[in-house]
């Protein structure tokens, strides 16, 4: 392994969207085999520091990908937390065709919600972001994840509503759908669904005030959080 590869698995990562980009950069690395099967992570304070992230962030995106099968943790003398000897099911050989089509579902959703929410900026009416607000108090105050999943859709649906196009609303509808298929493969970090409400919130208040520019950039922040947090657990491009 080359050491400047290995040595950039630890280099610090970004915020606010640190949890992600860990749990991206290190799924990515045991994928590739940078980390390679029972490879002993570096000890929890020390790789904090490394990542130039909090250990609390550590801890969860540590948390997520032993949930996703990628790492073991093991407790007492000799213990720590250890690459998995085999790669969960999602990241199998076989599974290779299924990253590729995951970037082009994520390009197809950038484009349909970016347009979506010019326009709903431009032609919302009050019902439509109240009948938003609601929905975002409903994914805050849900702690199943299928019930925030579904007003989650009914939320991006929504926006393609407060454009008031017919079409823009088929195809959202189509996408979120798609994009279904692929976070139904992943686990679900109460954190994530807390930052992704927060900016629902925001996108709402964002198109109130007719800010199109601004909304549109959280937008895609917001779809980027999904986009990690998938690179992490889905098959490496070859």
């Amino acid at each position: 392994m080359s050491g400047r590869a290995h040595d950039a698995i630890f280099e610090p990562v970004r915020s606010p969207t640190a949890f992600e980009e860990t749990v991206e950069r290190l799924g990515v690395a045991i994928q590739l085999g940078l980390l390679p099967p029972g490879a002993q992570l570096p000890p929890e304070r020390e790789l904090a520091a490394r990542l130039g992230i909090s250990r609390s962030t550590l801890r969860r995106a540590l948390l997520t990908l032993v949930q996703s099968g990628h790492l073991l943790a093991t407790r007492g003398r000799g213990g720590g937390t250890f690459v998995a000897p085999e790669p969960p099911p999602v990241s199998a050989g076989g599974a290779r065709d299924l990253g590729a089509r995951a970037l082009e579902v994520l390009d197809e959703r950038v484009a349909v919600e970016a347009g979506a929410m010019l326009l709903a900026a431009e032609r919302a009416e009050r019902s439509d972001l109240d009948r938003l607000d609601s929905l975002v108090d409903e994914m805050a105050g849900t702690s199943d994840f299928d019930d925030y999943r579904r007003a989650d859709v009914r939320f991006h649906i929504g926006i393609a509503e407060a454009a008031h196009s017919a079409r823009l609303v088929a195809l959202m509808t189509e996408v979120q759908g798609r994009v279904g298929e692929l976070i139904a493969l992943i686990p679900h970090p109460e954190e994530v669904l807390t930052r992704s409400n927060a900016q629902h919130r925001r996108l709402v208040t964002l198109l109130r005030r007719g800010h199109a520019g601004h909304a549109v950039q959280l937008l895609r922040r917001h779809i980027e959080g999904t986009e990690h947090i998938l690179a992490g657990f889905l098959p490496a491009k070859e």
